[in-house]
């Protein structure tokens, strides 16, 4: 099979390999997902014992019916917001005592449990369709949402007319509860819109209002007999929506039936100051009550505040304030608490680093780069991030306050053998101190998944492996060059074709950049580098490039581009070019194409637009062309909005640029797209046509964000490397 088609068929060789995991509070058990082998796209959920090393089935989509045709639409839109392709279960709950589990089908409700002989799943009388179920912490309720409104169902007395009811209906046209408004999901990595309470006595739950967001319409002229779809696109400049929290009291449906529906009790703030809502849930005081937790932001971006609130009341506190002159940024797992209820934060210090903070003390040092708080354990505390000289490498610290030990234990010594164990990327999940532990690096293709037992004390752990069943690529190996280019010495790797040699003469030159915001792709494992060692093998030298703007290096690093999305990522690129030329000589620099998707789409456009001396073809994979299309919080953190900063969106949007076009470009883009919508697109290759400049368009029908047919991803790689073959005079 051609590599393009296996890496279409395998999702990018990420089917097969386990994710999604729980553990048990006593270690002993771990569930997570996992396709039944490398090319099956169902989904099934898995458990694996930590003592006996074993693996088994729980449930299986195929045997229960499930239909990924049938989604509903909240469904689809949650999982576009995932960038999830997979199918079958996707995504899954349990209680606290890690005896249930609960996921959804084709909008059906299902539980399985995870103690005893039994483990049969069974599906619940729910109100279909059934949207992000959460199982409650006792694990005898499930709440979920199904046509905006916020629904409960009892798992022991599950009977249509007695176990099902409504906490929360939509009071408006467009009010939803419980679910995430799209730029929480697509920006703030915020997904739900609802938390039970430890206890399992209320939920806190979002109320949404979309009416003042703007409508779009996202169409397919493929299917002129269907009507568009129509979403609320929150645009820069443009309103946000309302979004509220209340609390709201679970009680048994035979006495909701007899007293009616409970009150909310509404958790205010000012939403006028701080509309954005980043993050909500409880947390549990130590004398054992629970305690409302959450975070406003503003819309410039420049305060974050946290908020604990009185469930009974709806009293709000400030707990924690971070401000910044440029923007905060919103860091992954946080905020958290330990169990003896010490807050859990990540923040900058007096010198601008960030650091790992417990209450008021650091407890990461300054020169490592925090990328985030992965797990609470108790008193223990995981963090992943990246030592200063080596931006692309991901490491796992561990800081255990249990032991009175508040120095980080970097956990890189911990692999699946010893001679992968240092270098790489590594990601995990600690409860019970067992940690599942996910490792990638050049020295081996995919991902290597170890638990450790007794992750905290070196002398007594115990390891079992969780096999991947991902296929391994029809490639050679990544023949990867890594170093830092230039004065700003910026993160660049060179990737070669695997045949050559220094007298087979220079190569031309395919730079295949991100270079955006909250992506990096100089990584220092295999899987990163799949795609250009192909293009490599076609007879190009891939350049890939992390400017200004992307993470890994610093917060000055990242926040560079505030104001100007073009300059600093375009002189970047230029410089990495440069350097590259000069260290190698082996480029030929008189033939040099750019690809990119997303901002890389942006980047490749722009390239060719205002540098056409240095790159001379692109193609533009779903490229932001006009600023003022795109959404607020990810426009506004660094463009600020359309009214105040216009000048920024002069230099950062591409349209004015259309008549300077000079060389071949190929703009490739999803009709269906909801992200970056095809009017990006449409709009350029008007204003090229209105100043006469040649381009190519390729609409996918029926495609959104990122092609997920394996069909249309395998024959969209061939055309795009035959377009740049053909600009740049590449034989073969």
């Amino acid at each position: 099979m051609s590599f393009p088609r296996q890496q279409a068929r395998t999702q990018r060789f990420t089917i097969g390999v386990p994710r999604g995991f729980q553990v048990s509070a006593d270690g002993d058990r771990v569930t997570f997902l996992r396709s039944r082998d490398g090319s099956d796209p169902a989904t099934c959920l898995w458990i694996h014992d930590t003592e006996r090393g074993t693996t088994e089935i729980l449930a299986d989509p195929r045997a229960l019916g499930a239909d990924d045709e049938n989604l509903p639409p909240e469904e689809r839109a949650r999982r576009e917001r995932l960038r999830e392709h997979g199918g079958g279960i996707v995504s899954y709950t349990v209680d606290r005592a890690f005896t249930r589990a609960v996921f959804t089908l084709s909008g059906r409700l299902f539980h399985v449990d995870l103690a005893g002989d039994d483990r049969e799943p069974r599906e619940l009388p729910a109100t279909q369709p059934v949207v992000d179920p959460q199982l409650n912490p006792a694990g005898d309720r499930v709440a979920y949402v199904s046509g905006g409104a916020l629904k409960v169902i009892d798992i022991s007395d599950a009977e249509p007319e007695n176990g099902d009811r409504v906490i929360a209906s939509p009071d408006g046209e467009h009010v939803t509860w419980g679910l995430a408004d799209f730029v929480a999901a697509e920006e703030m990595n915020r997904f739900r819109g609802f938390w039970w309470a430890p206890d399992g006595s209320s939920l806190l739950a979002t109320r949404v209002d979309e009416s003042g967001v703007a409508r779009w319409y996202v169409d397919d002229p493929a299917s002129p007999g269907q009507e568009p779809t129509a979403l609320r696109y929150p645009a820069a400049g443009t309103g946000n929506p309302d979004v509220r929290l209340a609390v709201l009291p679970v009680v048994p449906a035979a006495r909701q039936r007899a007293e009616g529906d409970p009150a909310p009790v509404w958790v205010e703030w000012d939403r006028e100051a701080l509309p954005y809502l980043p993050t909500a849930g409880w947390t549990t005081g130590p004398d054992g009550t629970p305690t409302v937790v959450f975070t406003g932001q503003s819309r410039d971006q420049r305060t974050l505040i946290l908020f604990s609130a009185d469930p009974v009341t709806g009293l709000v506190v400030e707990t924690r304030t971070e401000t910044d002159d440029v923007w905060v940024e919103l860091m992954p797992g946080v905020p958290d608490h330990t169990s003896s209820g010490a807050l859990v934060w990540i923040g900058r210090d007096g010198d601008g680093a960030r650091r790992v903070y417990v209450d008021e003390d650091p407890v990461s040092p300054a020169d490592v780069y925090v990328r985030g708080v992965v797990s609470v354990d108790g008193r223990r505390i995981l963090y992943s991030g990246s030592p200063a000289d080596r931006p692309g490498e991901v490491s796992l610290w561990l800081v255990d306050l249990e032991s009175g030990l508040s120095a980080p234990v970097d956990l890189t010594d911990t692999g699946p053998s010893d001679s992968d164990a240092h270098g790489g990327l590594r990601s995990g999940r600690l409860r019970g101190d067992t940690l599942v532990l996910q490792h990638r690096s050049m020295d081996h293709t995919g991902v290597r998944t170890v638990v450790v037992r007794n992750a905290s004390t070196q002398t007594r752990q115990s390891r079992t492996e969780i096999e991947s069943f991902a296929q391994e690529p029809d490639l050679p190996e990544p023949r990867v060059e890594f170093w830092r280019a230039g004065q700003r010495r910026i993160p660049s790797a060179l990737v070669l074709p695997s045949w050559y040699s220094d007298g087979d003469g220079p190569l031309p030159v395919l730079v295949a950049p991100y270079g955006g915001p909250h992506a990096q792709r100089v990584l220092h494992a295999r899987g990163a580098f799949l795609s250009s060692q192909w293009f490599a093998e076609q007879g190009f030298a891939v350049l890939i490039a992390d400017g200004r703007g992307t993470p890994g290096v610093g917060v000055e690093w990242e926040q560079d581009v505030h104001l100007d999305l073009a300059g600093p990522v375009l002189e970047d690129q230029v410089a990495a070019l440069e350097d590259a030329a000069e260290r190698f000589g082996c480029l030929d620099t008189s033939r040099v194409g750019i690809q990119g998707w997303s901002f890389g789409g942006y980047l490749a456009t722009l390239a060719v637009l205002r540098r056409p001396d240095a790159f001379h073809a692109a193609v533009a994979g779903a490229p932001v062309i006009d600023w003022e299309l795109y959404d607020t919080h990810y426009t506004e953190r660094y463009l600020g909005t359309p009214e105040g900063e216009p000048k920024a969106y002069e230099r950062s949007s591409l349209l004015a640029d259309a008549g300077d076009l000079e060389r071949p470009v190929m703009f490739v883009h999803g009709l269906s797209d909801d992200n970056v919508v095809f009017a990006h697109t449409q709009r350029m290759s008007s204003a090229l046509l209105a100043a006469g400049r040649p381009h190519t368009v390729l609409p996918l029908s029926g495609v959104t964000h990122s092609p997920s047919d394996p069909t249309v991803a395998e024959n969209l790689l061939l055309l795009q490397v035959e377009f740049l073959k053909e600009c740049l005079g590449v034989e073969g």
